[in-house]
């Protein structure tokens, strides 16, 4: 065998064992912890916090921690992300044990902000986070937390434990994914007189963005329109059913977004999932109608959505199995 060939195959060779011994590592270690701060804060709760709180849990919290077989937030498999492994949403009821009833508003409210549970775990972005959410709504959401509703009530059903997937464990363990830092002056509420910030804020808090741009694998939420694909659809997601849908391009696209769209069909297709013209509704799930919405807030989503760069991106509305 020629020297030069010999060298190749022991240069091989070791890239071979080491990229293995890098697999094994990364597989092994899991995804990192981290330390988490003590933030000290006590939400007051008052009607209008009850009122606004139940909206946003119903919109961003219930979707993920809705079990119809309790009818409370405690928890379920998400199988439309197996991307990023075999995942259960946490119980977040009022159970001291099984729950969140033993957690100070100060660790629910970091949590939020930063993906990080009072031990340190660390909850890669199968966990809707809130980092550009504005105090007053944060405090809402916990104000409905702590309430009396039955969706909250102490319930101590048990899931599994999450199984994170290799990739997931990759991208955590390279800091791809990592907490989000936690803000460092108060968030005030949004400027609901200018209609294209207002629907900024309501396409960065309430997951617009992030089911529908390209893939939660390249979303950047602390710059979301800095992730790939924009608001252009095609994010995927599967059904309970094996098949998978991908998320609608939501860019004024006129081909191939929602550039013929009126103002009016856009609340129709939010509020109640009923698509213009001839088009088959939106599947329920993933795309769930957000009736608790106002149309205030809808309409200042369109506004803004008609500012963002358009992407030509035609999505098939087929579902495959």
């Amino acid at each position: 065998m020629p020297k030069i060939l010999r060298y190749l195959l022991i240069i091989i060779g070791i890239l071979v064992i080491a990229v293995g011994c890098f697999a094994a590592f990364i597989a092994i270690r899991g995804i990192p912890h981290y330390t988490a701060e003590k933030i000290t804060v006590k939400v007051e709760s008052t009607p209008a916090r009850l009122e606004r709180g139940q909206v946003l849990v119903s919109l961003l919290c219930s979707n993920c921690h809705m079990d119809h077989n309790t009818n409370k937030l405690t928890g379920r498999e998400m199988a439309e992300v197996t991307q990023f492994g075999q995942i259960f949403s946490k119980n977040i009821t009022k159970d001291a044990e099984h729950g969140i009833g033993k957690w100070t508003d100060g660790e629910i409210i970091y949590l939020l902000r930063t993906g990080l549970k009072p031990d340190g775990t660390y909850l890669p972005p199968y966990m809707a986070k809130v980092p550009h959410m504005s105090d007053e709504d944060v405090y809402s959401i916990i104000s409905f937390l702590r309430s009396d509703h039955p969706w909250v009530a102490a319930d101590n059903t048990v899931h599994p434990p999450t199984k994170p997937s290799f990739l997931t464990k990759f991208l955590c363990g390279m800091g791809i994914m990592k907490p989000f830092p936690f803000p460092k002056s108060p968030i005030p509420q949004p400027d609901s007189t200018n209609a294209v910030a207002f629907g900024r804020y309501v396409a960065f808090n309430f997951e617009c963005f992030s089911c529908h741009s390209a893939d939660f694998k390249t979303n950047d939420f602390l710059n979301p329109e800095k992730s790939a694909g924009y608001c252009g659809g095609g994010n995927s997601f599967k059904m309970p059913d094996g098949s998978v849908v991908q998320s609608l391009n939501i860019t004024t696209d006129e081909e191939t977004g929602i550039g013929k769209w009126t103002e009016d069909e856009f609340v129709m297709a939010v509020k109640s999932g009923v698509l213009p013209g001839n088009q088959p509704a939106l599947r329920n799930p993933p795309m769930l109608p957000y009736a608790g919405l106002s149309d205030k807030e809808v309409r200042s989503l369109f506004a803004y959505l008609k500012t963002i760069p358009k992407i030509n991106n035609k999505i098939d509305r087929k579902v495959s199995p």
